[in-house]
Protein backbone atom coordinates (compact mmCIF):
# COMPACT_ATOMS: atom_id res chain seq x y z
CA UNK A 1 0.00 0.00 0.00
CA UNK A 2 1.23 3.43 -0.83
CA UNK A 3 1.90 6.15 2.30
CA UNK A 4 -0.56 8.56 2.02
CA UNK A 5 1.44 11.50 2.17
CA UNK A 6 1.58 13.64 5.43
CA UNK A 7 -0.01 16.86 3.21
CA UNK A 8 -3.08 15.14 2.67
CA UNK A 9 -3.98 14.91 6.38
CA UNK A 10 -5.31 17.90 7.51
CA UNK A 11 -4.37 19.37 10.70
CA UNK A 12 -7.00 17.52 13.31
CA UNK A 13 -6.38 14.26 11.69
CA UNK A 14 -2.72 14.99 12.08
CA UNK A 15 -2.56 15.87 15.63
CA UNK A 16 -4.86 12.72 16.49
CA UNK A 17 -2.68 10.46 14.16
CA UNK A 18 0.30 11.54 16.24
CA UNK A 19 -1.23 11.00 19.46
CA UNK A 20 -2.17 7.88 18.50
CA UNK A 21 0.90 6.50 17.49
CA UNK A 22 3.07 8.37 20.17
CA UNK A 23 0.47 6.40 22.86
CA UNK A 24 0.93 3.45 21.22
CA UNK A 25 4.50 3.38 21.45
CA UNK A 26 4.93 4.46 24.80
CA UNK A 27 2.13 1.47 25.86
CA UNK A 28 1.92 -1.25 23.55
CA UNK A 29 -1.54 -1.30 23.47
CA UNK A 30 -4.15 0.04 21.05
CA UNK A 31 -5.47 3.59 21.77
CA UNK A 32 -8.94 4.18 22.20
CA UNK A 33 -10.94 7.68 21.54
CA UNK A 34 -11.32 8.00 25.37
CA UNK A 35 -7.81 8.42 26.47
CA UNK A 36 -7.23 10.80 23.27
CA UNK A 37 -9.56 13.34 24.74
CA UNK A 38 -7.98 13.50 27.60
CA UNK A 39 -5.21 14.63 26.73
CA UNK A 40 -4.75 18.73 27.42
CA UNK A 41 -3.01 18.80 23.72
CA UNK A 42 -6.14 18.04 21.64
CA UNK A 43 -9.57 19.61 22.50
CA UNK A 44 -11.93 17.16 20.65
CA UNK A 45 -14.81 15.15 22.03
CA UNK A 46 -14.23 11.19 22.24
CA UNK A 47 -17.16 10.91 19.43
CA UNK A 48 -15.37 13.62 17.03
CA UNK A 49 -12.38 11.45 17.54
CA UNK A 50 -13.92 8.03 16.87
CA UNK A 51 -14.37 9.69 13.50
CA UNK A 52 -11.41 11.11 12.63
CA UNK A 53 -9.95 7.41 13.46
CA UNK A 54 -12.44 5.89 11.63
CA UNK A 55 -11.26 8.28 8.44
CA UNK A 56 -7.39 7.02 9.62
CA UNK A 57 -8.66 3.65 9.55
CA UNK A 58 -10.20 3.65 6.05
CA UNK A 59 -6.49 5.72 4.97
CA UNK A 60 -4.73 2.04 5.98
CA UNK A 61 -2.88 4.12 8.64
CA UNK A 62 -4.53 2.85 11.59
CA UNK A 63 -6.21 -0.54 12.66
CA UNK A 64 -8.06 -2.44 15.30
CA UNK A 65 -7.22 -5.63 16.41
CA UNK A 66 -10.60 -6.33 17.78
CA UNK A 67 -13.94 -4.87 16.99
CA UNK A 68 -14.64 -2.78 20.81
CA UNK A 69 -10.81 -2.26 20.98
CA UNK A 70 -8.59 1.21 20.29
CA UNK A 71 -6.65 1.75 17.31
CA UNK A 72 -3.19 0.89 16.64
CA UNK A 73 -0.61 2.06 13.80
CA UNK A 74 0.10 -0.16 10.86
CA UNK A 75 3.21 -0.62 9.32
CA UNK A 76 2.21 2.01 6.80
CA UNK A 77 1.59 4.22 9.48
CA UNK A 78 4.51 4.03 11.48
CA UNK A 79 6.24 4.48 8.18
CA UNK A 80 4.15 7.89 7.81
CA UNK A 81 5.22 8.64 11.33
CA UNK A 82 8.91 8.04 11.25
CA UNK A 83 9.48 9.75 8.03
CA UNK A 84 6.85 13.10 8.00
CA UNK A 85 6.12 13.12 12.00
CA UNK A 86 8.64 12.33 14.53
CA UNK A 87 10.87 15.01 16.11
CA UNK A 88 14.12 13.04 17.03
CA UNK A 89 15.73 13.22 20.25
CA UNK A 90 19.66 13.01 20.42
CA UNK A 91 21.56 10.92 22.18
CA UNK A 92 21.77 12.42 26.09
CA UNK A 93 25.33 13.10 27.58
CA UNK A 94 25.43 9.85 29.51
CA UNK A 95 23.81 7.92 26.60
CA UNK A 96 26.64 9.04 23.93
CA UNK A 97 29.38 8.04 27.35
CA UNK A 98 27.75 4.49 27.68
CA UNK A 99 28.57 4.46 23.66
CA UNK A 100 32.03 5.65 23.73
CA UNK A 101 33.56 3.86 26.70
CA UNK A 102 33.98 0.34 24.71
CA UNK A 103 35.79 1.93 22.55
CA UNK A 104 38.26 3.83 24.79
CA UNK A 105 40.14 0.37 26.22
CA UNK A 106 41.70 -0.52 22.77
CA UNK A 107 42.22 -4.02 21.50
CA UNK A 108 41.08 -5.51 18.91
CA UNK A 109 38.89 -3.77 16.48
CA UNK A 110 35.88 -5.95 17.21
CA UNK A 111 36.57 -5.86 21.19
CA UNK A 112 35.72 -2.30 20.59
CA UNK A 113 32.46 -2.95 18.14
CA UNK A 114 31.23 -5.61 20.28
CA UNK A 115 31.63 -3.17 23.47
CA UNK A 116 29.79 -0.53 20.99
CA UNK A 117 26.95 -3.04 20.18
CA UNK A 118 26.53 -4.32 23.17
CA UNK A 119 26.32 -0.63 24.89
CA UNK A 120 23.86 0.16 22.01
CA UNK A 121 21.70 -2.77 22.82
CA UNK A 122 21.22 -1.75 26.39
CA UNK A 123 20.10 1.82 25.70
CA UNK A 124 17.71 0.84 23.16
CA UNK A 125 16.11 -2.40 24.64
CA UNK A 126 17.04 -4.10 21.47
CA UNK A 127 19.04 -6.29 20.12
CA UNK A 128 22.37 -4.67 18.70
CA UNK A 129 23.83 -5.79 15.34
CA UNK A 130 27.35 -4.49 13.74
CA UNK A 131 28.76 -5.86 10.56
CA UNK A 132 32.35 -5.93 11.18
CA UNK A 133 34.31 -4.60 8.14
CA UNK A 134 36.54 -7.54 6.57
CA UNK A 135 40.29 -6.20 7.04
CA UNK A 136 43.41 -6.52 5.40
CA UNK A 137 45.35 -4.91 7.75
CA UNK A 138 49.36 -3.62 6.65
CA UNK A 139 52.09 -5.36 8.49
CA UNK A 140 54.77 -3.84 9.95
CA UNK A 141 56.71 -5.64 12.30
CA UNK A 142 56.50 -9.49 14.10
CA UNK A 143 57.77 -10.48 17.52
CA UNK A 144 57.88 -13.79 19.49
CA UNK A 145 58.43 -13.20 22.82
CA UNK A 146 59.09 -16.41 25.14
CA UNK A 147 56.87 -17.76 27.54
CA UNK A 148 58.24 -20.96 28.47
CA UNK A 149 59.90 -24.23 27.17
CA UNK A 150 56.58 -24.88 24.65
CA UNK A 151 55.22 -21.76 24.37
CA UNK A 152 55.45 -17.99 22.70
CA UNK A 153 53.84 -14.95 22.51
CA UNK A 154 53.55 -13.99 18.85
CA UNK A 155 53.22 -10.39 18.47
CA UNK A 156 51.76 -8.28 15.08
CA UNK A 157 52.32 -4.52 14.90
CA UNK A 158 50.24 -3.50 11.67
CA UNK A 159 51.44 -0.09 10.35
CA UNK A 160 48.92 1.77 11.72
CA UNK A 161 50.15 1.19 15.39
CA UNK A 162 47.85 -1.61 16.17
CA UNK A 163 49.91 -4.04 18.54
CA UNK A 164 47.79 -7.90 18.55
CA UNK A 165 49.38 -10.89 20.80
CA UNK A 166 48.75 -14.68 20.20
CA UNK A 167 50.14 -17.30 22.34
CA UNK A 168 51.79 -19.75 20.08
CA UNK A 169 52.96 -23.04 20.76
CA UNK A 170 56.45 -23.89 20.19
CA UNK A 171 57.96 -27.23 18.24
CA UNK A 172 60.73 -29.44 20.41
CA UNK A 173 64.51 -27.54 20.61
CA UNK A 174 63.02 -24.34 19.63
CA UNK A 175 65.72 -21.43 21.25
CA UNK A 176 65.39 -17.36 22.24
CA UNK A 177 67.89 -17.01 19.05
CA UNK A 178 65.69 -18.92 16.83
CA UNK A 179 62.53 -16.87 17.60
CA UNK A 180 64.58 -13.34 17.16
CA UNK A 181 65.76 -14.36 14.04
CA UNK A 182 62.10 -16.16 12.66
CA UNK A 183 61.14 -12.59 14.05
CA UNK A 184 63.65 -10.76 12.14
CA UNK A 185 63.29 -12.76 9.26
CA UNK A 186 59.07 -12.07 8.81
CA UNK A 187 59.37 -8.38 9.97
CA UNK A 188 62.21 -7.41 6.69
CA UNK A 189 60.19 -9.59 4.59
CA UNK A 190 56.52 -9.24 4.74
CA UNK A 191 56.46 -5.89 6.44
CA UNK A 192 54.41 -3.46 4.33
CA UNK A 193 52.21 -6.67 3.19
CA UNK A 194 48.78 -7.60 4.43
CA UNK A 195 48.65 -11.33 5.83
CA UNK A 196 47.20 -12.68 2.08
CA UNK A 197 50.69 -11.30 0.44
CA UNK A 198 52.76 -12.70 3.25
CA UNK A 199 51.27 -15.88 2.85
CA UNK A 200 52.21 -15.95 -0.87
CA UNK A 201 55.78 -14.34 -0.37
CA UNK A 202 56.09 -17.11 2.36
CA UNK A 203 55.39 -20.03 -0.42
CA UNK A 204 57.50 -18.33 -2.55
CA UNK A 205 60.40 -17.47 -0.44
CA UNK A 206 60.65 -21.19 1.12
CA UNK A 207 60.71 -22.20 -2.20
CA UNK A 208 63.48 -20.41 -3.82
CA UNK A 209 65.36 -19.24 -0.29
CA UNK A 210 65.88 -22.47 1.81
CA UNK A 211 69.04 -21.81 2.64
CA UNK A 212 67.88 -18.91 4.23
CA UNK A 213 66.52 -20.39 7.19
CA UNK A 214 67.55 -23.30 9.26
CA UNK A 215 64.42 -25.56 9.42
CA UNK A 216 63.60 -24.84 13.08
CA UNK A 217 63.44 -21.02 12.25
CA UNK A 218 61.33 -22.01 8.88
CA UNK A 219 58.89 -23.71 10.86
CA UNK A 220 58.30 -20.68 13.73
CA UNK A 221 57.87 -18.35 10.68
CA UNK A 222 55.23 -20.97 9.11
CA UNK A 223 53.83 -21.46 12.40
CA UNK A 224 53.72 -17.44 12.42
CA UNK A 225 52.03 -16.33 9.46
CA UNK A 226 49.22 -19.50 10.45
CA UNK A 227 48.24 -18.32 13.35
CA UNK A 228 47.64 -14.43 12.21
CA UNK A 229 46.02 -15.91 8.99
CA UNK A 230 43.44 -18.31 10.95
CA UNK A 231 42.56 -15.55 13.32
CA UNK A 232 41.88 -13.58 10.63
CA UNK A 233 39.54 -16.02 8.88
CA UNK A 234 38.05 -16.66 11.92
CA UNK A 235 36.86 -13.46 12.80
CA UNK A 236 32.72 -12.59 12.67
CA UNK A 237 31.43 -10.71 10.25
CA UNK A 238 28.57 -10.10 12.09
CA UNK A 239 28.59 -9.75 16.08
CA UNK A 240 24.96 -9.76 17.51
CA UNK A 241 25.05 -8.56 21.51
CA UNK A 242 21.63 -8.10 23.77
CA UNK A 243 18.95 -10.82 22.08
CA UNK A 244 17.75 -10.83 26.16
CA UNK A 245 16.45 -7.31 26.08
CA UNK A 246 13.56 -8.28 23.58
CA UNK A 247 12.83 -10.63 26.61
CA UNK A 248 11.05 -7.85 28.86
CA UNK A 249 8.12 -7.49 30.89
CA UNK A 250 5.74 -6.29 28.25
CA UNK A 251 6.37 -9.67 25.56
CA UNK A 252 4.54 -12.43 27.81
CA UNK A 253 1.34 -11.74 25.51
CA UNK A 254 3.35 -11.74 22.30
CA UNK A 255 6.16 -14.70 23.06
CA UNK A 256 5.62 -16.61 19.55
CA UNK A 257 6.80 -13.19 17.75
CA UNK A 258 9.57 -12.80 20.02
CA UNK A 259 10.56 -16.24 19.75
CA UNK A 260 10.06 -15.67 15.64
CA UNK A 261 12.19 -13.40 16.14
CA UNK A 262 15.18 -15.23 18.25
CA UNK A 263 15.22 -17.79 15.65
CA UNK A 264 15.52 -15.02 12.86
CA UNK A 265 18.57 -13.78 14.57
CA UNK A 266 20.22 -17.04 13.91
CA UNK A 267 20.17 -16.61 10.24
CA UNK A 268 23.28 -14.57 10.28
CA UNK A 269 23.70 -14.84 6.70
CA UNK A 270 20.25 -13.78 5.98
CA UNK A 271 20.81 -10.18 8.27
CA UNK A 272 24.30 -10.06 6.41
CA UNK A 273 21.94 -9.78 3.29
CA UNK A 274 19.65 -7.54 4.61
CA UNK A 275 22.55 -4.97 6.24
CA UNK A 276 23.99 -5.15 3.03
CA UNK A 277 21.17 -2.88 1.73
CA UNK A 278 22.42 -0.51 4.23
CA UNK A 279 26.06 -0.73 3.14
CA UNK A 280 25.00 1.43 0.18
CA UNK A 281 24.02 4.11 1.44
CA UNK A 282 24.89 7.53 2.99
CA UNK A 283 22.11 7.31 5.78
CA UNK A 284 20.18 5.61 8.64
CA UNK A 285 17.54 3.14 6.87
CA UNK A 286 14.70 1.74 8.68
CA UNK A 287 12.95 -1.43 8.31
CA UNK A 288 9.18 -1.89 9.63
CA UNK A 289 7.93 -4.65 9.99
CA UNK A 290 6.96 -6.31 6.28
CA UNK A 291 9.25 -4.07 4.54
CA UNK A 292 11.98 -6.40 4.64
CA UNK A 293 11.17 -10.33 4.04
CA UNK A 294 13.23 -11.58 7.00
CA UNK A 295 11.53 -9.77 9.94
CA UNK A 296 7.97 -9.62 8.43
CA UNK A 297 6.74 -12.80 10.21
CA UNK A 298 8.07 -11.45 13.26
CA UNK A 299 6.81 -7.79 13.00
CA UNK A 300 10.59 -6.37 13.72
CA UNK A 301 11.95 -3.22 12.71
CA UNK A 302 15.50 -2.72 11.79
CA UNK A 303 16.94 0.44 12.08
CA UNK A 304 20.86 0.51 10.42
CA UNK A 305 23.60 2.84 9.84
CA UNK A 306 26.75 2.75 8.18
CA UNK A 307 30.11 3.62 9.10
CA UNK A 308 33.37 4.38 7.64
CA UNK A 309 36.76 3.97 7.80
CA UNK A 310 39.74 6.04 7.38
CA UNK A 311 39.42 6.49 3.81
CA UNK A 312 36.27 7.56 4.07
CA UNK A 313 34.58 4.45 2.39
CA UNK A 314 31.34 2.42 4.43
CA UNK A 315 33.10 -0.20 6.02
CA UNK A 316 30.15 -1.63 7.57
CA UNK A 317 26.97 -1.05 9.60
CA UNK A 318 25.67 -1.03 13.28
CA UNK A 319 22.10 -0.89 14.61
CA UNK A 320 19.26 -2.45 16.14
CA UNK A 321 16.69 -4.69 15.43
CA UNK A 322 13.63 -5.13 18.03
CA UNK A 323 9.49 -4.93 17.83
CA UNK A 324 7.79 -3.06 15.55
CA UNK A 325 6.84 -0.70 18.93
CA UNK A 326 10.33 1.10 19.20
CA UNK A 327 11.01 4.46 20.43
CA UNK A 328 12.17 5.40 17.15
CA UNK A 329 12.51 9.19 17.76
CA UNK A 330 15.00 7.74 20.43
CA UNK A 331 16.68 5.40 19.40
CA UNK A 332 17.18 6.34 15.36
CA UNK A 333 19.65 9.45 16.54
CA UNK A 334 20.97 7.07 18.76
CA UNK A 335 22.27 4.66 16.21
CA UNK A 336 23.70 7.52 14.06
CA UNK A 337 25.75 8.50 17.18
CA UNK A 338 27.13 4.98 17.54
CA UNK A 339 27.95 5.29 13.76
CA UNK A 340 29.89 8.21 13.66
CA UNK A 341 31.48 7.12 16.69
CA UNK A 342 32.35 3.68 15.25
CA UNK A 343 33.50 5.93 12.01
CA UNK A 344 36.02 7.98 14.39
CA UNK A 345 37.45 4.75 15.78
CA UNK A 346 38.56 3.58 12.17
CA UNK A 347 40.31 6.77 11.44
Amino acid sequence: MAVTPISELNERARDVFRLVVESYLLTGQPVGSRTISRLPTLSLSPASIRNVMQDLEELGLLAAPHTSAGRMPTETGLRLFVDGMMQAAEPSVEERRAIEAGLAEGGPIEEALSAATAALSGLSACAGIVMVPKREPMLRQFGFVPLNDRQALAVLVGQDGSVENRVLDLPDGVTPSMLHEAANFMSARFGGLTLREANEALRRELEAERGALDGAARDLVARGIAIWSHDADDRPVLIVRGQSHLLDDGTAADLERVRLLLEQLESKQEILGLLQGALAGNATKIFIGSENKLFSLSGSSVIAAPYRGGDGRVVGVVGVIGPTRLNYARVIPMVDFTAQTLSRLMR
